[in-house]
This record gives structure tokens, C-alpha cells and sequence, in this order.
């Protein structure tokens, strides 16, 4: 297994992780991911340690923490062997301090968390959304506050906008709070959004990221082909409203380059999809998940081997669309590209 930076920081990552969001799953979505008690959760953890993943992902809101408590039984007696994310910010509750990132609600729920996870800290804690109801300083200022007791290693967020990831960098540079060192966001070959405007800034703030979902909510499975109906047994029946929206088109023509490329390489195609991630600018880990050891060992495939330039190139023209504004300039009229060179 590669290891890489987080962004700037100093912490090691393996280039793949595991989402542990089919752990204890329950309710419309997560019941649809899978349901892994503390024994088939053991088993999932056996086999990603002995391949090398040691970091493993999870949220309270996975589940109303049925996730990280599941998680919590499945790592016992060996904490020191791995990493833990986790997330927080999403509403657990109808109440009104059961969301958010204020003082008091950060702090409850990292210690809910921990006690969760049977842990006395956390090696990454991101917020899962931007609060805009509560100053950045005040969030900033608890985080240190947390990582000052003990109780976080690093810091990083989730789903956040470019804005709103700068102004923060900014606030902690000015008072020497705790930069966020990760963004964990959703990027795949029919979801490239990321590439315009979050992983400039990554690059230029050394903020790395943590891909979820990198087989696009599920439809870079290799079930899902050109003039066939969605597989029967397929979880997007249920769940592809909860998901980022792909058109039909442009997913079809995805998946015909990945065919293509897979029976070049031998490889499937989620290992194809997946490994063109890992080849991508500011990627620290990918976040792969499982409902059973079968899934788990073919997501593992993904690393171990290289896409060829040419393959590269291939999976990017068939996965590119237009630059939303005001990006397509840059990519588009000479001047522009001469002041702003592609990230990318």
C-alpha cells in the first residue's frame, strides 16, 4: 500500500481508505449500504489492515452512530494500528443544538464520539457542512481548544465551498488556530466538479482530499451498461435521489472508456475508475467501501498497478464537461490559459 501526505500536514494516509457507512447501517439510506455487525465489521478491518488501509472513515450521523460505535467494537484492542475520521455537524436531532458547529455542539459531539468509538481521541475530525449560523472564529477557536485537550489529532471538513474553505484557512492563519489539513469531497470520472475550483485551492493551500463515493453513488460498478435496465438487485432503485445527479448520456459514455480501458489492463472497472483517482492532483485517499470481503478484495485491485498515459488521457476526454462560469475562460481563450494554467 502507498502512503501519502494529508495536504500539508505531517500524517501519513494510505492511499486507500475504508468508509465504514455500511456499518451498523439503518433507515433509507444507510439500511440500503449494508449492515455490518462488530463481527462481520472485525472481519472487514482484518482484511484492510493486512492489505495496508489503516484508516478508516465514519460519521455520528452514519446511522445516528450505530457506525462508529460498530467501528469502536471492530478495532478494540488494537487502536494503535489505525486511523480514525470521523465527521460531525449534520443534525442528530429535531432539536435546535442537535446541528451545527457551534462551541457547545462541537464539543458534545466529539465527546459523544469518542465514547462512541471507545477511543479517548481522534485522529481526524471534519465537519461534515459549513455552518453559516456560527462565526468561523468560534468554530476555530473550540477546535483548538479540542486539540489542545487531547481529544484530536487534525482537522479538515466536508462538502465545504471554495470561499468557505479559504475563509477559514485565513482566520486560523490570523489567530494560529488549527489549519484544516483535509477536504473530504465527492469526486469521480462522472463527477469532476471538484477539479474546478476545490482542488486549485487544495494544491495552492496544501489542503488534500479525501474522495467519497469515487464510483459515482454506485453507477461505476460495471453493472450498469449501455441499453440495459439498472440491475434488479441494484441500491439506486432506493437511493440515487439522495446522490450527485449524472445525466444518462455522459454516465454511458463513461462507463463505454472504462470497458475499454479495463479489457486493456484485466482489471474491472471500478479498479480502472478508481485508479484514475489515485493519479489525480491533491488526492491523498480514496474512500472505498463494502458490504461483504468479495467487494472489499476487488476494491483493494485498485492499487498496485498504473494507468498508462494514454489510458489517462482516454478516461479524461471521455469524462470531460464544460467548465461552469467563470472557469470555462481559462479553459477555453489563449489569454486566460496563459494568466490561469489548468490545475489539472
Amino acid at each position: 500500500m502507498e502512503y501519502r501526505r494529508l495536504g500539508a500536514s505531517g500524517l501519513k494516509v494510505p492511499a486507500l481508505s475504508f468508509g465504514t457507512g455500511t456499518f451498523g447501517g439503518s433507515g433509507p439510506l444507510f439500511g440500503h449500504w449494508g449492515n455490518s455487525d462488530a463481527s462481520e465489521a472485525r472481519r472487514l478491518v482484518d482484511i484492510c489492515l493486512e492489505a495496508g488501509v489503516n484508516l478508516f472513515d465514519t460519521a455520528d450521523v452514519y446511522s445516528n452512530g450505530a457506525s462508529e460505535a460498530v467501528l469502536g467494537e471492530a478495532i478494540k484492542g488494537r487502536r494503535d494500528a489505525v486511523l480514525i475520521s470521523t465527521k460531525t455537524a449534520l443534525p442528530m436531532g429535531e432539536g435546535p443544538a442537535d446541528y451545527g458547529s457551534s462551541r457547545s455542539r462541537l464539543i458534545r459531539s466529539v465527546d459523544a464520539a469518542l465514547r462512541r468509538l471507545g477511543t479517548d481521541y481522534i485522529d481526524l475530525l471534519q465537519l461534515h457542512a459549513f455552518d453559516a449560523a456560527t462565526p468561523i472564529e468560534e468554530v476555530l477557536s473550540t477546535l483548538d481548544d479540542l486539540v489542545r485537550a487531547g481529544k484530536l489529532r487534525y482537522v479538515g471538513v466536508s462538502n465545504f465551498s471554495g470561499w468557505q474553505v479559504m475563509k477559514s484557512l485565513g482566520l486560523a492563519e490570523k489567530h494560529g488556530y488549527p489549519r484544516y489539513v483535509a477536504h473530504q469531497v465527492y469526486y469521480s470520472l462522472v463527477g469532476r466538479d471538484y477539479e474546478w475550483e476545490l482542488m486549485p485551492l487544495g494544491l495552492d493551500q496544501g489542503v488534500g482530499a479525501l474522495v467519497w463515493s469515487p464510483l459515482g453513488w454506485g453507477r461505476l460498478t460495471g453493472k450498469i451498461r449501455r441499453g440495459q435496465p439498472l440491475p434488479e438487485k441494484s441500491r439506486l432503485h432506493d437511493t440515487a435521489s439522495f446522490g450527485p445527479p449524472v445525466e444518462d448520456e455522459h454516465l454511458f459514455k463513461v462507463v463505454d472508456a472504462l470497458e475499454t480501458v479495463a479489457a486493456e489492463t484485466g482489471k474491472t472497472v471500478p479498479q480502472v475508475a478508481i485508479n484514475w483517482l489515485l493519479r489525480r492532483p491533491t488526492v491523498s485517499s480514496v474512500i472505498i467501501g463494502a458490504r461483504n470481503e468479495e467487494q472489499l478484495r476487488q476494491n483493494l485491485g485498485a492499487v498496485g498497478w498504473t494507468l498508462t498515459p494514454e489510458q489517462m488521457k482516454a478516461l479524461d476526454a471521455a469524462s470531460a464537461v464544460t467548465a461552469p462560469y467563470p472557469y470555462f475562460p481559462y479553459r477555453r481563450q489563449e489569454g486566460f490559459t496563459r494568466l490561469n494554467p489548468p490545475a489539472v
